[in-house]
């Protein structure tokens, strides 16, 4: 065979190099194209930035790596971990992404801020006065180079030394958690950076860990009044993952939506991460974020998408950012329609933690809400409903009207009589473990569906781990998360002729014939999101 010479092989580099840098621009300009319906981010957290963002060379790269990926918003953080940025590393890194036409804001994580939680060690224990002066500073440095800051999703606490003993009193320590955290809110973080910059904008982000929230400080009502902006945490992992693992895909919508719900306009975007994680779970998340209506995406963080599992991870999500636009406009104030999930806010799991996220993995539509209602056409109430004083009432107002709801065995136990044995009530099989919902079989959660959506004109036929949304009165998606293809069948409440306008990943297929609103899936393959319009 004949060589190639040190000519051709300078022009293919130089052909893949322009094919790069081409694609580079594409996916940056659609991005650009599209910041109204959703934006693309990343944070540079305060190490990033001492260890990449302060020379040019390090900003150059970055700039490049995000236009590679679509992002057009910079966070660029000041503190974490108890190092404070330089302001000099900081104002240059956050002005040559200015010029670069990039949004920025700032960021804080409130890690290792001072004295020590008694329990989660990079918590701080925010009844310590030192403690808190050392918060507002970093606020208030932070507020006089930003007009926007996020807080990262550890503004809580959890210690129980004894200082805080004595300040709880007699209280529970989710109501001495939520009343300080809130206080302190307002006291430490948002009038003091305010008065250093009257323009800031202050973003709580919430954990993924929702039926904790209450017991660690996270006052989701009043502190969604308080903040500017909320954002949410939609962080999933492979469910087998030793260290980040027991998770499933539903939790990204149905905390999105349900954080969406209590904070309306506020709420802002979605974020997620690479750990424990390889491509479909990965973007998976990003779908999740996208179903649930965000206006924005926030890919953790710069430095660890550079290592480990992250190249491969955005490689795949790069492939996927032209869908997930379209994905947003789709998606974008479409009402949600289904079963009514409400979780009460600062309401108690008991042993049935996350079992939301384990009903949505059943192909149940959930609607994700905040408080228990009556005019709905069918429900789902966990134990969690215990939170609503009036809960048996509003449950036997729903009954009566022949709403089917389906409540856990945790919530039927606590039922009387009349309601126990209403012809309208269905039972979910938890026993204290919501994982075990996943092995449930095709034909045992048939019925369930059956019974569900009657009130909606829809069937719904599919193994477990398959996911139904729908949206609005015109759109649906089916999205499979298992590692195998599937069949499915939906049946729509009119006769339609939908038509498939997005399927996920690129080289993912949704085969399937339809007759009379009628759609037969026959090969779905696996990890795979199809939407369907009509």
């Amino acid at each position: 065979m004949k060589r190639s010479s040190p000519v051709m092989w300078a022009a293919i580099i130089c052909i893949l190099a322009i094919a790069s840098s081409v694609r580079a621009q594409s996916l940056w300009d659609l991005a650009n194209q599209n910041r109204d319906v959703l934006r693309i981010a990343t944070l540079f957290t305060a190490q990033d930035v001492r260890d990449r963002l302060s020379t040019d060379k390090g900003i150059d790269d970055a700039i490049d790596w995000c236009k590679k990926t679509g992002v057009t918003h910079a966070f660029i953080e000041s503190f974490r971990d108890g190092y404070t940025a330089e302001r000099k590393a900081l104002e240059h890194a956050r002005d040559r992404f200015r010029a670069a036409g990039f949004d920025v804001s700032g960021c804080v994580t409130t890690t290792k801020v001072g004295k020590d939680s008694t329990n989660w060690k990079s918590i701080a224990c925010y009844t310590d006065e030192p403690t808190l002066k050392h918060l507002q500073e970093i606020f208030e440095y932070t507020a006089s180079m930003f007009e926007e800051i996020m807080i990262d999703d550890f503004w809580f606490t959890d210690c129980q030394c004894e200082e805080c003993r004595k300040a709880r009193g007699d209280r529970t320590w989710a109501d001495f958690r939520c009343d300080l955290m809130t206080r302190i809110s307002r006291d430490r973080i948002l009038r003091p950076a305010k008065a250093v910059n009257p323009q800031v904008k202050v973003i709580i982000k919430y954990p993924q860990w929702y039926d904790q929230f209450h017991n660690r400080g996270y006052e989701v009502v009043q502190e969604t009044v308080d903040f500017d902006r909320t954002w949410v945490g939609t962080e999933l992992r492979d469910y087998a993952d030793t260290r980040w693992g027991g998770k499933v895909q539903y939790e990204g919508y149905y905390l999105m939506r349900w954080l969406g719900g209590i904070g309306g306009a506020k709420c802002g975007g979605g974020w997620f991460d690479p750990y424990g994680t390889h491509e479909a779970t990965y973007a998976e998340q990003a779908r999740q974020t996208v179903l649930a209506d965000a206006k924005e995406m926030l890919l953790f963080c710069y430095g660890s998408l550079l290592r480990d599992t992250g190249p491969a991870n955005v490689e795949k999500l790069r492939t996927e950012v032209p869908g997930l636009l379209r994905l947003a406009r789709l998606v974008r104030g479409e009402i949600p329609r289904g079963i009514a999930a409400p979780k009460p806010p600062n309401s108690d799991a008991f042993n049935e933690e996350y079992v939301y996220d384990f009903a949505g993995m059943l192909g149940l539509p959930l609607v994700p809400t905040d408080e228990i209602r009556t005019d709905v056409k069918a429900a789902f109430l966990p134990v969690h409903a215990l939170k609503d004083s009036q809960w048996q009432s509003k449950l036997g107002t729903m009954l009566s009207a022949g709403a089917p709801v389906l409540v856990t065995d945790g919530l039927a136990r606590r039922l009387p009589p009349a309601l126990a044995d209403h012809k309208n009530l269905l039972v979910l099989p938890v026993n204290g473990k919501p994982k075990g919902l996943l092995d449930l079989t095709r034909e045992q959660l048939k019925p369930i569906r059956d019974k569900l959506l009657a009130p909606l004109g829809l069937r719904f036929d599919a193994p477990n781990k398959v996911a139904l949304y729908l949206l609005g009165d015109h759109c649906a998606a089916v999205e499979n998360f298992n590692d195998e293809p599937i069949t499915a069948a939906l049946q729509l409440a009119q006769p339609a002729k939908p038509e498939k306008a997005l399927v996920l990943p690129v080289d993912g297929q949704a085969e399937f014939s339809r007759e009379a609103g009628k759609i037969d899936f026959t090969r779905i393959t696996p990890r795979t999101l199809v939407v369907l319009t009509y």
